[in-house]
This record gives structure tokens, C-alpha cells and sequence, in this order.
């Protein structure tokens, strides 16, 4: 049953189903992503079976219908998990929102009832993660400036190009790959397609050493002619730009969830050392200096959370969400960079060392203002929102 927002109005009180979302994500976090989320970090390693625990848990299907084994939940409660994973771990923060944002919603708007018979429903339950292929060497997040093409060849489509800074890319089972078919149409002659990993000719490239959400498998994806289905087409000819904007709208709030969930993390471990550390005969706590940075980094995170659900909210009632979207994408990603420095500045020299965690959170924020559009890409989405 999807959950009905609560934050219709001044009421701004989560139901008690969102906080049993909230319970469950915090509770998994805490429990199974803590423990090791170091050790994940220090060697980039992508824990197949703490994936495979959120999809039995349904994080990687929140919002896909029951009927295709998903939890039929709405963008708020998708957003309340993201940020208490968030907190602990960003990386698996990041391969729930791709899995969830872009390649479950995608499926599940655009796809043919084959195509989700025969993915959504493994991707749903996290038997399966996907990758959404947008970037290249090129274009980055501009869908209108692809150069991977997918030539008709009518039982099949040729697929050639290179797309790069892909979430889940090595260990993704499907890609939702945008390619140009038709040059001569520009943007309205793009397509999407699900490609299967294994097909020939499908290649997988070197692996970024990022400096953050290095848990997460961030891959360069070649295609040397790989022959793709024509059934495997997403939606109608020409309608893969559609698919692209429409998919990384909703993105956006996943991402914004997750920034919020990383300065939330680093705000909450700031506030718990600040009652433990004394320095002139009192906790840190008492002076005011430390004061001031709390209540201010509780401020913006408070403003954040608000932007997101409004995103949410506005996606669960079916209305216009992308500048809302946008605006909660652009501050929370800023606040989430602001916040952990500042966190690293409250525990001094112990926020340089691994150990108490806020050095990682701020490595982890900064790709919050990279993906899914930079700040000033967020900046021009409000701005052609605001003067349409």
C-alpha cells in the first residue's frame, strides 16, 4: 500500500508508517552498515552481501508497485531511508539511490510490461542492481550531446560508444544505456536501452579511485558493436531524452536525500563529541564558540530536511516537483559540504583521523554537488523554472 504524505499543509508530523521506515533504515544503518564502514572505505570494497540485505529489507525497490515485488512506498518515505543510510554509509547510500531513482523508476514509467516482467521485478527485490548510463568522456550529465549511437538494424539495435563515471558499473546485471539513434533529430532522436552485462562486445573499463563513496564500484562502460534487441528499447523511438530529464528530476531527490543524510551523520557525531571532550575543565559543549557552529549546522540541516520532503511531496501529489527538486538538490548538497567541515573543525585534530568517521562524511559530501548535475546546473533548472 503506498504511504499518504503527512506533510500536507502545516503538519509537517511524519505517519507512523514513514517512522517505521525512519526505524528500519536507522536501525539497519547502525547495526549492519557501521561495523566495518571503514574498513569498506580503506580498501573501495563493494559488500555484495550488505546489498543484497537491503533489497530483502526492500531499500532497493521502495517505490516500484508490490505486483513487481517492490514496497509500493512514495518518494517521502524513499527519502527518509536515504538519509538514515546516508548517514552511516554514503556508498550505500549512492547504489540505492541509482538502483531506486533511475533504474527501478525508469523501468516502471517507460518500460514495456516485458521489460519489467523480465527486470523490475529482480531489480526490486536487489536479486539484481542496475546502472544508469547517461555520462560520457563528453557530455557529462548534457543528454542532448550523445555520442554513443544505437543503429537500427531492425530485429536489433548496434550499440557503439563509451559512457563513463557509472554507479554500480562493474557489478550492475543491467544498464539503462542513452544512445543517439537518429543525429539528424538531435535531443528528439535519442534512445534508451536496457543492455544485459555479458552481451559481446560489452566491455568494462578501469575503476575510478575516488576520493570519496569509494564503496561503491564507479566504472568506464565500452560497447563495440554489441547487439541489443530491439524489444529492449525503453518507451517509444526518439523518446530517450524525455526518459533522461524525467528520470534525473527525480534523482535529484534521492541525491538531496543523501546530502542530508551525510550532514545529518556528521552533525549528530559532532553534537555526541562535543558533550565528551573537556578542554579548560569543561566539555566542549559549554564554550560558546562550539555553540555557535551546533546551532548553526543544526539550522541548515533543519532547512535542508524541509527542501527534500517538499520534493518529495510534491512527486507523491503528482505536481510540478522539478524546481523543488532542484532548489533541495543545490542547498542540501552545499549544506552537506558545509556541515562536515565544520565537523571536522568541532573534533580538531581527531576529525583528521579515520577513526571518529567525519573525515570520510566530508570526502563522501563532496560528490553531492557533482552528480546529478553541478551546483550551477542545479542553478539554471531553477532559473528556467522560474522564467517559464
Amino acid at each position: 500500500m503506498a504511504f499518504a504524505s503527512q506533510l500536507n499543509g502545516m503538519d509537517f508530523n511524519l505517519s507512523e508508517e514513514h517512522q517505521a521506515v525512519r526505524n528500519a533504515a536507522r536501525d539497519f544503518a547502525q547495526n549492519q552498515l557501521l561495523p566495518q564502514v571503514i574498513e569498506r572505505d580503506n580498501l573501495q570494497k563493494f559488500d555484495t552481501g550488505l546489498v543484497q540485505a537491503m533489497g530483502e529489507l526492500g531499500f532497493m525497490g521502495m517505490m516500484v508497485a508490490p505486483e513487481y515485488g517492490g514496497g509500493g512506498m512514495d518518494t517521502l518515505a524513499y527519502a527518509i531511508a536515504i538519509e538514515e543510510i546516508s548517514k552511516i554509509d554514503a556508498s550505500a547510500g549512492v547504489i540505492m539511490s541509482v538502483n531506486n531513482s533511475l533504474v527501478c523508476w525508469g523501468l516502471e514509467k517507460y518500460g514495456s510490461e516485458d521489460l519489467k516482467q523480465k527486470y523490475l521485478t529482480r531489480l526490486a527485490t536487489g536479486e539484481i542492481i542496475g546502472a544508469f548510463c547517461l555520462s560520457e568522456p563528453e557530455a557529462g550529465s548534457d543528454a542532448t550531446s550523445q555520442h554513443t549511437t544505437a543503429v537500427d538494424m531492425g530485429d536489433h539495435y548496434l550499440l557503439n560508444g563509451t559512457k563513463n563515471w557509472i554507479t554500480s558499473g562493474n557489478t550492475s546485471s543491467v544498464c539503462l544505456v542513452i544512445a543517439q539513434t537518429h543525429p539528424e533529430k538531435g535531443h528528439k532522436g535519442i534512445n534508451v536501452f536496457a543492455v544485459e552485462k555479458g552481451l559481446e562486445g560489452f566491455t568494462i573499463g578501469r575503476k575510478e579511485d575516488k576520493m570519496g563513496i569509494r564503496a561503491s564500484d564507479t566504472h568506464t562502460l565500452m560497447f563495440s558493436d554489441v547487439k541489443v534487441p530491439v524489444e529492449n528499447r525503453i518507451g517509444e523511438d526518439g523518446s530517450g531524452f524525455k526518459f533522461a530529464m524525467s528520470t534525473l528530476n527525480g534523482g535529484r531527490i534521492g541525491i538531496a536525500a543523501q546530502a542530508l543524510g551525510i550532514a545529518a551523520g556528521a552533525f549528530e557525531l559532532s553534537l555526541k563529541y562535543s558533550k565528551e571532550r573537556k578542554t579548560f575543565g569543561k566539555p566542549i559543549s559549554e564554550h560558546q564558540a562550539i555553540q555557535f557552529k551546533l546551532s548553526e549546522m543544526a539550522t541548515k540541516i533543519e532547512a535542508a530536511r524541509l527542501l527534500v520532503y517538499k520534493a518529495a511531496r510534491l512527486k507523491d501529489e503528482d505536481k510540478d516537483y522539478i524546481q523543488a527538486a532542484a532548489m533541495a538538490k543545490l542547498y542540501a548538497s552545499d549544506v552537506a559540504m558545509w556541515v562536515t567541515t565544520e565537523a571536522v573543525q568541532v573534533h580538531g585534530g581527531y576529525g583528521y583521523v579515520k577513526e571518529y568517521h567525519v573525515e570520510r562524511l566530508m570526502r563522501d559530501a563532496k560528490i553531492t554537488q557533482i552528480y546529478e548535475g553541478t551546483s550551477e546546473i542545479q542553478k539554471l533548472v531553477i532559473a528556467r523554472e522560474l522564467l517559464k
